[in-house]
């Protein structure tokens, strides 16, 4: 039978137990790992000031790039969208300033910018896409051209909207309106010649703009845009500005689905386009990613919000001038930060017949040397 001095004894051990771990932690143990534990402290503040140096010198670099981009900007951009008009398209929750400074780079690049639109964030709500749906089917010149999710068939009504009209479309329909309204004046007189009477209404041309802006105003009204200025049958190009930080991760997918339809729908049916966006906008659950993972024909752009990156989407919209852009910046997918070679300057009917006649001159010289110097010239 175990009695009371056998528990004693087994307290008395274990209390032993623990004096003697205790002694040989404070003395044989404590020395190495506490030269083990400061070691790796030091290698480690050693590595964050390492870190946080290169980041002041990134920093500084940046901003160093920024006022060389401001200082060189006014001659890296002339001309590149010479007698262009840019309406600028902002996702909700783009950065007001980052949008005006888009623009002053169109107008550094002879461009002008023929207003903006604004979409709210109520154009994005998960609840909205029916009204956004309905609402473009009921503004649109062809409902029956309309195809896709709701967003990519608000992109198409309202990309129509802000197109500048095709010429030979409006000379083309203008043309049947009078052949129209003739034969109906023909048939009027024959049926009023009886009476004596002369019928000698005309029809007036269709008003694209007027249509373009009734289209802009229902989506206005509808609380899901705002229009500043007169962009409606005035874009010859769009910059699409990227919400200034991605959206919440479970509604990442839905709204970057949604904001990529609208800007491929309305790439379409203006044609040069550009879809910029911060560095947030490049990685992984960004916009700008979502975008490049389907191939697109427009340009994209991740580094805008600085001087430089500003630039660079301005001279993306102009490479893509006269065809399909690609992707520029520093994330995945990209071909290069900035078009290589930069696009040159855009050429009008004057500056062709001024080549032409330059390198006839110097062919009539006889200085053959110089012709054949000059001659690519006349051909860019």
């Amino acid at each position: 039978m175990i009695d009371f001095r056998y528990h004693l004894v087994s307290i008395i051990a274990v209390f032993l137990a623990l004096t003697v771990g205790l002694v040989l932690g404070t003395t044989m143990l404590q020395d190495p790992l506490l030269n083990t534990l400061q070691s790796e402290t030091a290698d480690l503040r050693g590595q964050s000031e390492e870190l946080r140096a290169e980041r002041d010198d990134s920093e500084l670099l940046n901003t160093g790039a920024d006022q060389f981009t401001d200082a060189v900007a006014a001659d890296v951009l002339e001309e590149r969208l010479l007698d262009r008009e840019v309406v600028l398209v902002a996702a909700p929750g783009a950065d007001e300033e980052v949008v005006q400074a888009l623009g002053g780079r169109v107008e550094e690049a002879g461009g002008s910018v023929a207003g903006r639109v604004l979409f709210e964030e109520s154009f994005l709500d998960s609840g909205s896409s029916t009204f956004v749906d309905e609402l473009a089917l009921q503004v649109a010149a062809d409902p029956g051209d309309l195809s896709g999710n709701p967003y990519d068939k608000a992109g198409t009504a309202l990309g129509h909207a802000l197109a500048v009209p095709d010429e030979e479309g409006v000379e083309e329909s203008a043309e049947t309106e009078d052949a129209e309204a003739t034969e109906g004046r023909d048939r009027d007189n024959d049926d009023t010649e009886a009476d004596g009477e002369t019928d000698t209404g005309a029809t007036d041309a269709p008003d694209t703009g007027h249509d373009a802006s009734a289209v802009l105003s229902a989506f206005s009204e509808g609380g899901l845009l705002t229009v500043e200025g007169s962009p409606a049958a005035s874009a010859d190009a769009l910059i699409v500005v990227a919400p200034a930080s991605n959206a919440p991760e479970e509604d990442a997918e839905r709204v970057n689905t949604a904001l990529s339809s609208l800007t491929a729908a309305l790439h379409r049916q203006v044609g040069p386009t550009v879809l910029a966006g911060g560095t947030d906008s490049g990685r992984p659950g960004g916009l700008v990613a979502l975008a490049r993972d389907q191939e697109p024909s427009h340009a994209t752009v991740d580094v805008v919000g600085r001087s430089t990156g500003d630039v660079v989407a301005v001279l993306a919209l102009a490479d893509s001038l006269d065809g399909s852009g690609s992707a520029y910046g520093i994330g995945e997918g990209v071909v290069g930060f900035l078009p290589d070679p930069l696009p040159g300057p855009v050429e009008t009917a004057e500056t062709e017949a001024d080549a032409d006649a330059e390198a006839e001159a110097v062919a009539e010289s006889g200085n053959e040397d110089e012709a054949r110097r000059r001659a690519p010239r006349s051909g860019e």
